[in-house]
């Protein structure tokens, strides 16, 4: 699922439990000049995270570990070595305050499904120029 290009491109790290999704973000940012690595939960997000230190993180709320997008996220920003990766949150969950919760987690960002790539593309050009 990891499509390699320069080194010098950033590295997206697509953190999302449904396969179709990380498939379709992966493939977009890829077709966009990113390299993108994938994780379907929290665990394996934040082991790769430290392993590839990417660009930025991006995460969907629910996971199928039990773990969610703002415990990853609050994960990350407590921890030394991950704390300054940017990490963007793109939910479907709008209700019952998920998206204050990413917020408070330290997420960067948070987009709401059905977010379009470009949309997705531009957030993420975004956070990767002020992180």
């Amino acid at each position: 699922m990891s499509q390699h290009r320069a080194s010098s491109s950033p590295l997206v790290l697509v953190v999302d439990h449904d396969v179709q999704t990380r498939e379709m973000y992966a493939e977009w940012l890829s077709f966009s000049g990113f390299r993108v690595a994938a994780a379907a939960q929290a665990d394996e997000a934040f082991e790769k995270a430290h392993t590839l230190r990417p660009s930025i993180i991006t995460t969907g709320i629910s996971f199928k570990d039990g773990d969610d997008g703002c415990m990853l996220c609050d994960r990350l920003k407590h921890d030394d070595s991950t704390k300054k990766i940017p990490v963007l949150v793109v939910t479907a969950w709008a209700l019952g305050g998920h998206v204050e919760r990413a917020r408070l987690a330290g997420c960067d960002g948070v987009l709401l499904k059905p977010c379009p790539p470009t949309t997705l593309l531009a957030e993420i050009n975004r956070l990767i120029k002020h992180d």
